[in-house]
């Protein structure tokens, strides 16, 4: 494995609420519906950047400028009185120039894949090419979104047709920037805390193991993600997402295994499906992931249930593109066409 996309060894980076505050750009006003707030403090425990505190029976932002807008708080207010309000200020703060233009045949060569993908599968969004920007390169000429976006909602984005570069400062999600190598890991999320109060573990234990066990890269080791459509590409991708359905996965693996016959060994927990499942595991492992979706992404974006994952590394993409032409010329078809049900 190359030092460029080696996973992170040893003891977590851990950092308070403190820490995680940069200048973004981006500013949110954590507002509270007085005549509805119950008191009941349950904004404050689930805070993942400790932005909230109970003062005399009442909520209160005592860290602002720490809100990374994520929005958990309000997601999880039983009487829907919390309103998080993002003051945008979206452009690029540096000087620096940016990365060259993507070479025209290595655009065009994505355009293919993504034709061969869409028509072939019938695939009704884009393919995604996903990109990590690692520190000391040069960011390319991507829009930045005007808020802080979930790394999965960047990336539902772009297989509804827009192109999204995402400093730390844009993430809205810090479990999926300590992931991702953007940032360290809060605290709250490093000691299990929260997902026991979500109830996706039975206890601190299973948590701290889940966290201990997955896939991240270093802290501060990545700048920048960007996601876009694979048909519109704008830096070299390091893994291409393609959201689909089952039967559409199905193809992808057998295109994937078409000219070897191997079996894949896939790694998916229903935990941060997009950030490990779908990107870290096929970019640090160079082979194919699916991935069933998880809690957070499939609560705070517009996949539906019939859908799921794959991850494809870049680097596989011409073996599963020429088995994919190959399966389309017959297999495909007549699976869809049912040539074997027997008449009722």
């Amino acid at each position: 494995m190359s030092e460029r996309i080696a996973l992170h060894e040893g003891a977590m980076e851990v950092s308070d609420a403190a820490g995680m505050t940069d200048a973004s750009g981006v500013s949110h006003q954590v507002r509270f519906d007085e005549d509805l707030c119950t008191g009941c403090g349950l904004c404050e425990a689930f805070c993942p950047m400790e932005v909230i505190a109970m003062e005399e029976g009442a909520p209160r932002a005592v860290h602002a400028e720490a809100c990374w807008g994520c929005e958990t708080c309000s997601g999880q207010c039983p009487v829907h009185a919390i309103r998080i309000e993002a003051t945008a200020q979206a452009a690029q703060e540096t000087d620096e120039q940016p990365a060259p233009p993507l070479a025209e045949e290595v655009r065009e060569q994505y355009r293919e894949w993504a034709r061969v993908l869409r028509e072939v599968l019938g695939l009704r969004w884009h393919p995604v090419a996903v990109s990590l920007i690692r520190e000391g390169e040069p960011l390319p000429d991507v829009p930045l979104p005007e808020e802080r976006l979930r790394y999965c909602q960047a990336l539902m984005a772009a297989r509804r047709g827009r192109a999204l570069m995402m400093p730390a400062n844009r993430h809205a999600c810090p479990d999926g920037t300590s992931i991702l190598g953007l940032s360290p890991i809060p605290k709250k999320l490093a000691s299990g805390e929260l997902y026991i109060l979500f109830h996706k573990l039975d206890s601190v234990e299973a948590a701290r193991r889940m966290v201990a066990e997955r896939p991240s890269l270093p802290p501060r080791s990545v700048r920048a993600t960007v996601t876009c459509p694979l048909d519109d590409p704008r830096c070299e991708a390091e893994v291409v997402a393609v959201i689909g359905t089952p039967e559409q996965m199905m193809w992808l693996s057998m295109a994937t295994s078409y000219y070897t016959g191997h079996r894949h060994d896939f790694h998916a927990s229903g935990y941060n499906a997009q950030c490990v499942e779908t990107t870290l595991i096929p970019l640090t492992s160079g082979e194919i992931n699916i991935s069933f979706g998880c809690y957070g992404c499939r609560a705070s974006s517009d996949v539906d249930d019939s859908l799921m994952m794959m991850g494809i590394p870049v680097t596989l993409m011409d073996e599963v593109v020429r088995g994919l032409r190959e399966l389309g010329r017959r297999a495909i078809p007549q699976s869809r066409d049912k040539v074997y049900l027997p008449p009722f």
